[in-house]
């Protein structure tokens, strides 16, 4: 009798484990999909669809998840909790239960596909300190050169986080509806934060904190020389794009569109700095640093600054300025702006914001460069088929004129 009650009773604790753990949960969550998915959700392409497999077979889930917590510290770094109809093409799910690395439930839109093919080949290229092992068997020998595996894997990446953003206000609202959780601190978590709050990723029109731009100026009015932070910060974080001496030449500048700045060929007033740094620079690879701290990013801002050395510049003739302002006005306006502020009539259509020459100097030799051969990943075009030597030498003249000099932290 002790035999069959055990045995019974490791039945029923058996069929109650699989039903409160693997039916009933089951039945919950394909009932909130059912009712908080969009009418017509976006699916997956092909090219996704592959991705995903090779996401799988790879392991990245390993190290990876894809769920954001109903939890306060989830919600900070990541944004809105994921909501149950997001993972509803998964099978088998790929939540993962690990973060060796960041979680990539909102990776859409945060890195650029130049940044992610070099990160795949050669992870510490771009992220000094990663951990990730190099997937160079999806290239042909060079990240600019990737096999359509690794195409398609980063266009899975893509697609995490898209459908939701898609959906918009109105998908927001149903969902919430559907949730009919008034009461539910917890559920409300899904719905009262940023959808996407990763530090990461680049905004073009984000706001700078109001005293971000006055930590800059005080840090360098009043170092003398450059804090062993701001350089372990530009070593971390900095380095491997932009090089170690600033020129742009990092590892992982090689294969990246466009080319990382180089602060030896550039001038920044420190509102220039605080926004790069703050809202990182949307159409490129140059992340956001909102997760560090304001003094942190003014030691690193320091570092970038002393790179250039302004040489004073020489007095030029009327007619040369007077030329350059005539070939800006007939070619140059309408993107970087009537006073060089970037706020052109046509910046806004533009995939990457132009240059405002009123908090960024570039040097002579950077200007004539740009006019000649474009700057490749950029809607910059070469304007050697249109101008001649003496115009592109007056208007580069003309566009360093724009700089104001008392924005330019205490220079």
């Amino acid at each position: 009798m002790a035999y069959l009650v055990a045995s019974v009773a490791g039945v029923l604790f058996f069929v109650m484990s699989v039903t409160l753990l693997g039916i009933w949960p089951k039945r919950v969550l394909e009932a909130q999909t059912a009712t908080m998915s969009p009418e017509n959700a976006l699916g997956m392409s092909a090219s996704e669809r592959r991705g995903r497999v090779v996401y799988s077979r790879e392991g990245c889930a390993y190290c990876h998840t894809q769920q954001i917590r109903y939890l306060r510290a989830d919600v900070s770094r990541f944004g809105a909790p994921t909501l149950a109809w997001e993972g509803r093409l998964d099978y088998p799910h790929l939540w993962g239960t690990r973060r060796i690395g960041p979680d990539l439930s909102r990776t859409a839109g945060t890195r650029s596909e130049g940044w992610h093919f070099t990160h795949l080949f050669s992870p510490r290229a771009v992220v000094s300190w990663s951990v990730m092992p190099a997937y160079s068997s999806l290239f042909d020998g060079s990240a600019s050169r990737p096999f359509q595996e690794a195409r398609d894997l980063v266009a899975y990446l893509e697609s995490l986080g898209r459908a939701r953003e898609i959906a918009g206000p109105e998908g927001e609202a149903h969902a919430r509806k559907a949730c009919d959780c008034p009461d539910d601190e917890t559920a409300q978590l899904a719905f009262g934060e940023p959808l996407n709050a990763h530090p990461a990723r680049a905004r073009r029109d984000g706001d700078v904190p109001t005293d971000l731009v006055q930590t800059f100026r005080a840090a360098g009015a009043g170092a003398n020389d450059v804090s062993a932070l701001g350089w372990d910060l530009y070593a971390d974080h900095c380095a491997s794009c932009h090089g170690a001496e600033g020129a742009g030449d990092g590892p992982g500048a090689a294969t990246l569109r466009p080319r990382p700045a180089s602060f030896v060929d550039h001038e920044y007033s420190d509102a220039r700095l605080a926004d790069a740094l703050w809202n990182g620079v949307a159409g490129s690879a140059m992340p956001a640093w909102r997760d560090h701290a304001p003094a942190d990013l003014a030691a690193v801002a320091t570092v970038v600054k002393g790179f250039n050395a302004p040489r004073p510049a020489p007095a030029l003739p009327e007619s040369l300025l007077e030329t350059g302002a005539r070939v800006y006005v007939a070619n140059c306006r309408q993107c970087h702006g009537e006073q060089g502020d970037g706020a052109g009539s046509a910046a806004a259509e533009l995939t990457m914001a132009p240059t405002n020459f009123r908090e960024q100097r570039p040097s002579l030799d950077r200007s004539l460069r740009a006019l000649r051969d474009g700057v490749d990943g950029t809607p910059m075009a070469p304007w050697n088929s249109r101008l001649d030597t003496a115009e592109m030498l007056a208007v580069a003249h003309y566009v360093r004129s724009f700089f104001q000099a008392e924005q330019a932290g205490g220079r």
